[in-house]
């Protein structure tokens, strides 16, 4: 494993508003979810260039995920999940993305509830 495919690029804590659940008032009302996502990148190659084209652009990848979710309509976080995951390893040159949805809320003695998943290209 070279140090590229170890460095990561990361957001943590990205609230989306969306369409999930599976009872009937869940899918007439946007509920908040949490996304922590990491990919794979090579820093060194960027920081030798310092240059954004190279670069896993966050705001970019930020945006793209959030518009994702924002349009879908899920009745499970897997199934979220896994959309997003292949969506990010399509849209980005990317090895691999670490992804965790969580749903505030959704279980009243507990701050959240969620699913973390890792795939890579070619899984």
């Amino acid at each position: 494993m070279s140090a590229g495919t170890r460095d990561q690029v990361i957001i943590d804590g990205l609230e989306v508003e969306a369409i999930i659940g599976i009872h009937d008032w869940e899918r007439r009302v946007r509920q908040v979810l949490r996304l922590d996502v990491a990919v794979g990148t090579d820093v060194a190659r960027v920081a030798a260039t310092d240059d954004i084209a190279l670069a896993v652009d966050y705001s970019v990848l930020a945006e793209c995920l959030g518009d994702f979710i924002r349009v879908g309509e899920y009745r499970l976080l897997e199934t979220l999940a896994e959309d997003a995951a292949a969506m990010i390893l399509a849209e980005f040159a990317v090895p691999w993305v670490k992804l965790a949805v969580r749903k505030p809320g959704a279980v009243a003695a507990a701050d959240s509830v969620g699913v973390v998943i890792e795939r890579a290209r070619g899984d």
